[in-house]
């Protein structure tokens, strides 16, 4: 353990923060070195006359830089900055210990955060001040759309600048995209488990939605046309590839089906295709087959990084003007700031550079995912930020979450991804990227499968 204190009489206020920035200097000049432990949270709070909870808030925020580490039962260290993959990051949940593998997003590491701080340099010495400084045009400026140009043709859409809408995300897009097609009252139909947002909007916005019946593709043609033929159906609402809940990847044939389907009934189709170029082999969009009666939607929060929460709508000329509005009253507009960050890491190579990463880190995880699960009954793909697991029939959904709950693992339960068509499901989801350490992911693989291979025990009711 390091002898390096720092003195109480450097401090100021807030006295958290201060003390991280005197740790991270001492970091910075070699006094505290790679490796080397810092003082216990009672014992440096003892030194310094403060709090341990202003220590372990100081603690948070080095931890947060990716300076140091954690270690349950040892301490924690200060780690090697050159080390981009083997190593704690900012974003773990730590509350109680919990491994947390109820969130679908990327994964991340220091890697990221060095890109990030790279480009907030730049931004300081040449960012034109039309882009802090901008409020119209509200779909977005001129410059970050002819971006997006290029980066949808890696997701497998070739469209033109004028067909581009800037979004704050994907779920930005879906707001805006439904409510500009659909009113209270309409009808909208997807997978019969669905994204689970997709069954919040449609509540809020008094829209019908309905489930229909699917396969591991997505929903069965023969289900759309039928609802097609009985009721009067706006919008087929898809995610074709890999996001959804139960992980399903559309084939070419199915997608060209379905289109054919959209096209003889003249419904519109919204599409989201969050992981963009993420997966390497998949078929091209939906709305590449029939961009006359689709909204496409894409993000670079799924890929790229979490936090930039940027992305594309993509749709025909007679819908801009209703979508524009839609914005308008939602947003104003996508923020430009973050639009110039992901138009320049479009153009740079940065976000291929990061989405390639990403793409070998998943592959990493679901071979974890294919060791630890032997045996059981779960659907997944080398891309898919998330796999679908079956149990056996001596769990249920609800159990299965309490047990894991108890042993410091969190899973998301089917329910809300379940439409009102949707029969009881006896699954759960589990994210691959949602604990930043390999090994702690495996911790909690393995703590999953010790409770499938057992029966279900009552669990102790705290008061």
């Amino acid at each position: 353990m390091t002898k390096w204190i720092p003195k109480r009489e450097t401090l100021d206020r807030p006295l958290h923060i201060s003390i991280a920035n005197l740790l991270r200097d001492a970091i910075s000049a070699g006094q505290l070195a790679v490796g080397e432990r810092l003082p216990p949270h009672r014992t440096l709070a003892d030194n310094l006359s403060v709090s341990v909870h202003t220590v372990s808030k100081a603690y948070d925020e080095l931890t947060r830089a990716g300076l140091v580490g954690g270690q349950v039962g040892r301490g924690t260290f200060v780690l090697d900055p050159a080390q981009t993959s083997s190593q704690p990051f900012l974003m773990e949940r730590t509350d109680q210990g919990v491994i947390d593998l109820s969130i679908a997003r990327p994964l991340y590491d220091n890697l990221h955060a060095t890109r990030m701080q790279s480009a907030l340099m730049e931004l300081s010495s040449d960012l034109n001040p039309d882009t802090y400084l901008a409020c119209r045009p509200n779909i977005g400026l001129e410059e970050h759309r002819q971006a997006g140009v290029e980066w949808l043709s890696k997701c497998g859409l070739n469209v033109s600048a004028g067909n581009i809408v800037m979004t704050n995300g994907v779920c930005h897009g879906m707001s805006t995209a439904l409510s500009s097609v659909a009113r209270p009252g309409d009808i909208v139909v997807t997978d019969v488990v669905a994204h689970h947002l997709i069954i919040s909007l449609c509540a809020y916005l008094g829209i019908r939605l309905q489930g229909l019946q699917m396969d591991e593709e997505g929903v069965l043609p023969d289900a759309f046309e039928e609802a097609c033929k009985q009721h009067d159906v706006k919008v087929f609402f898809t995610v074709p590839t890999l996001a959804g809940p139960s992980v399903g990847l559309m084939s070419q044939e199915r997608r060209e089906t379905m289109v054919r389907i959209a096209r003889q009934y003249d419904v519109l189709i919204i599409e989201d295709d969050v992981l963009g170029p993420l997966p390497e082999y998949r078929p091209a969009p939906i709305s590449a087959l029939a961009p006359e009666r689709s909204i496409y939607l894409t993000s670079f929060t799924k890929c790229v990084m979490p936090g930039l929460r940027s992305g594309y709508l993509v749709a025909p000329e007679a819908l801009l003007p209703t979508i524009t509005g839609r914005l308008i009253v939602f947003s104003w507009m996508a923020t430009p700031l973050i639009s110039e960050l992901a138009s320049r890491w479009s153009k740079d190579g940065t976000a291929d550079e990061l989405v390639c990463w990403q793409r070998d880190k998943i592959a990493e995880r679901h071979a974890i995912v294919a060791e630890e699960l032997t045996g059981f009954d779960w659907a997944g793909h080398p891309s898919a930020l998330h796999i679908w697991l079956h149990l056996p029939e001596q769990w249920t959904s609800q159990n299965i979450v309490e047990h894991a709950k108890a042993l410091g693992v969190a899973v998301a339960p089917p329910q809300p991804f379940m439409t009102a068509q949707c029969q009881p499901l006896n699954a759960v989801r589990i994210a691959v990227g949602g604990v930043p350490h390999p090994d702690r992911f495996r911790q909690g693989l393995t703590l999953i499968r010790g409770l499938l291979k057992r029966s279900p025990e009552p669990l102790p009711q705290l008061l």
